[in-house]
């Protein structure tokens, strides 16, 4: 959801500052015309590292209490939940939404 894109956005930039120029490698891939062009990936121990570090941070706790029960939850439930609220707003379940914001 764009309301949380921020977090990820401050994540990112905060991991991207931990990389040095030996973790990408340059490939080349056809593109327009078949014409190979450069592409910059990350390299797959780094890709993979990646990953973990961002599925770490989905399950950091954060002090918003959930629907059920709780006065934490992990971020990757807010972010359920949040989905959850907005869809019963759009169907009409609900008459008001407003989202529970997270400030990193």
């Amino acid at each position: 959801m764009d309301l949380y894109r921020c977090l990820i956005d401050d994540f990112l930039i905060r991991y991207s500052r931990t990389l040095k120029y030996g973790d990408f490698e340059k490939c080349y891939e056809k593109g327009h015309y078949n014409k190979k062009t450069p592409r910059i990936y990350l390299k797959h121990p780094n890709t993979n590292n990646l990953i973990k570090t961002l599925s770490k941070y989905f399950e950091t706790k954060v002090d918003i209490p959930r629907i059920r029960k709780g006065k934490q939850q992990r971020l990757e439930t807010l972010i359920n939940e949040e989905a959850s609220l907005l869809a019963q707003y759009l169907r009409g379940q609900k008459d008001t939404w407003t989202p529970r914001m997270l400030i990193p």
